[in-house]
């Protein structure tokens, strides 16, 4: 498939694949006859796998460690698993935090709403 349907089904725009690829976060994209950019199966996922990262938030330069990682020569070698899965932990840490602080500002918006509409409830009885 070409970049426009690999686009639509990563989530990701053209510019920020062409952007991954230029990066070396792409594994070598195939290439047809005129030289157009053929994704398999195989890219989708993982052009997905980088969206679902940058879509937890993750800093861009940590989806590129991962990223590099994950295409380097020697990428099953145990340190370039453990490079990855620390990477993948440091963000579930932040993840953690962040999702902590989330909850304490959606009870703060409750008790906010509760309290408008008691008072909305008082001055119309």
């Amino acid at each position: 498939m070409r970049i426009k349907e690999a686009a639509a089904r990563s989530g990701l725009t053209q510019d920020t694949i062409r952007f991954y690829e230029k990066s070396g976060m792409l594994a070598p994209i195939q290439r047809d006859a005129r030289g157009w950019r053929v994704f398999s199966g195989d890219d989708i996922n993982w052009l997905t796998t980088l969206e679902r990262l940058r879509a937890t938030g993750m800093p861009l330069d940590e989806v590129k460690r991962f990223a590099v990682s994950a295409h380097a020569p020697d990428c099953n070698e145990p340190d370039q698993r453990a490079l990855r899965l620390g990477v993948l932990e440091r963000h579930a840490v932040t993840l953690a935090h962040r999702e902590a602080e989330l909850k304490a500002c959606k009870h703060f918006l409750d008790h906010k709403i509760s309290m408008y509409r008691t008072s909305l409830e008082v001055s119309d009885g």
